[in-house]
């Protein structure tokens, strides 16, 4: 029942805060806050716990929910379990939310109560994405995560909410369709829905099955990342997001089109991604340079912190897709950096545009010198993002262009190249913003960082410091479930090779002219 609370507890919190008076917006916040911190101890006690050597699911958790109609009646089970793969998503996701709680105090001054209702649902539904080992809940958990994030970005957003919304809204509705139809037709094939099960009879497709099947899930998650072309969602959302929204979105949102990539479309279709996997690898490496051009342009901070995502996602992908140990462990590793490092500026930014109310560069310049405190938590955020050594950023990169040039050198040429423009676009973007003269008046105005606002930085700083340092208390979380994936994608290389060379004789035959014809 551990992961049924750790799931759950949210939701009821969600649930005290709605019988609170509407005008008690400080006990809202309190509550809010109490659930999130107690979700996140319970976060790291599941990481404590986790047994990274075995590639089977802990802390499971397994019983009746319903039957789908039919000729044969389907059980659809409530279960949950956690593996290599997901623990540090879902820890992830408890430790960010305390944080994004606490930073609403700054910016979120209507319908308080609404507000922290729709993040509690949206943990609860994070939670589950990363929790659930059976296809049905899976997508349950997926949708509900979704549509807080709509009345997020629609209510508590910028001048262009609503355009956002409806786009973001769109893209995501479009995905999700298609891998319904995916998820029905999988369900009624095999007559389950546990995860694993599916597992098995998906790789045991034919190769044109399982490849349409591949594409209508990876569809879903590739909007969700999102993946070169369907990233022009993600600088409007996170833009006209209120800043908490941009952290969750940044930090746990769009790891959950890179978990689903790994879990489902590799996973579950061994073959069909070793078969179309040059094509995301070359996606993932054109979007990490594209991803830092569009970065290079803007002219507003935060988005250009929005376009870096595209950038840095783009590695997750490339690293994903190169299909050996080095890249898939550098790859989820990679998740967590950018949901360390990316979620703190956004909070930083979101601290100076409460103060400044503008988020065009050209209106900062010098500020390190009226707020010195803020200075160095972002140059840190920064440092980390580009992959200084020492910091978690380099342990990811660095296992990821590793793990691509063992599969495709070209490809992983390119990304480093990615690796160079990141450092230009942010560095220039960071002396621009706090270094130079006090060009305009209101910087030298300005306060430093509140004791609540250093409070929201000081535990992504360490836990950032603790992976660069020591990956490996990370890393070997992954050893048992890695392990067994890539020896199923070894299984899919080689009945590919097999059925190739099964094909080959048939073609000659095909090809070989026929009696009587001149050659």
């Amino acid at each position: 029942m551990f992961l049924t609370a750790l799931t759950f507890l949210p939701l009821l919190g969600a649930l005290a805060i709605a019988l609170l008076p509407s005008a008690d917006e400080k006990k809202q916040r309190i509550v809010a806050l109490a659930t999130t911190i107690v979700v996140a101890l319970l976060g790291v006690v599941l990481f404590a716990g986790f047994d990274g050597s075995s590639a089977s699911l802990q802390y499971i958790v397994d019983s009746a929910w319903f039957a789908l109609p039919g000729a044969a009646s389907i059980p659809i089970q409530f279960s949950l379990g956690v593996d290599g793969i997901s623990v540090l998503m879902a820890v992830l996701t408890a430790l960010l939310m305390p944080i994004v709680i606490l930073s609403t105090w700054g910016h979120i001054d209507k319908r308080v109560k609404e507000f922290m209702i729709w993040m509690l649902v949206m943990e609860t539904g994070m939670l589950g994405v990363f929790l659930a080992t059976d296809l049905m809940l899976f997508y349950f958990f997926w949708e509900i995560s979704l549509v807080p994030l709509y009345f997020i970005v629609g209510i508590w957003g910028g001048e262009r909410r609503l355009y956002a919304t409806v786009k973001f809204f769109l893209f995501t509705l479009a995905g999700s369709l298609v891998m319904l139809v995916g998820v029905i037709w999988l369900i009624y094939q095999s007559k389950t829905s546990n995860i694993a099960e599916l597992s098995d009879f998906a790789a045991a497709l034919s190769g044109t099955t399982q490849g349409w099947m591949f594409g209508a899930f990876t569809l879903a998650f590739a909007i969700k990342v999102p993946l070169l072309p369907f990233h022009t969602w993600l600088a409007d959302a996170h833009t006209e997001a209120p800043t908490s929204g941009s952290v969750v979105l940044a930090g746990v949102l769009l790891k959950m089109g890179t978990y689903g990539l790994l879990r489902f479309g590799i996973g579950m279709f061994p073959e069909a991604a070793v078969t179309w996997a040059p094509l995301f690898m070359g996606l993932g490496a054109i979007g990490i340079v594209y991803g830092a051009f569009l970065a290079m342009a803007q002219t507003d901070i935060k988005r250009l912190i929005a376009c870096s995502s595209v950038s840095h996602l783009g590695y997750v992908v490339l690293g994903m897709f190169a299909l050996t140990q080095a890249g898939l462990r550098g790859s989820i590793l990679q998740m967590v950096n950018h949901g360390l490092s990316t979620g703190m500026l956004f909070l930083l930014i979101g601290m100076i545009y409460e103060r400044r109310h503008t988020r065009a560069i050209d209106q900062f310049g010098g500020i390190a010198a009226s707020m010195p405190m803020f200075a160095m938590f972002f140059v840190f955020a920064v440092l980390s993002s580009v992959g200084l050594p020492g910091l978690n950023g380099f342990v990811g990169e660095y296992m990821i262009l590793l793990g691509s040039f063992q599969a495709s050198p070209f490809w992983a040429s390119l990304a480093v190249l990615g690796v160079i423009f990141g450092a230009v676009y942010l560095l220039s973007a960071t002396r621009r913003v706090l270094f130079g003269p006090l060009i305009h008046e209101a910087n030298a105005k300005l306060t430093d960082m509140v004791p609540r606002e250093i409070g929201m930085c000081i535990p992504i700083i360490l836990v950032s410091v603790w992976i660069g340092v020591a990956p490996n208390t990370c890393l070997g979380k992954l050893d048992g479930s890695i392990d067994q994936l890539v020896d199923r994608l070894d299984g899919a290389r080689v009945a590919l090779e097999l059925s190739n060379r099964e094909q080959e004789p048939k073609l000659a035959l095909q090809l070989a002219p026929k009696k009587g014809q001149a050659r």
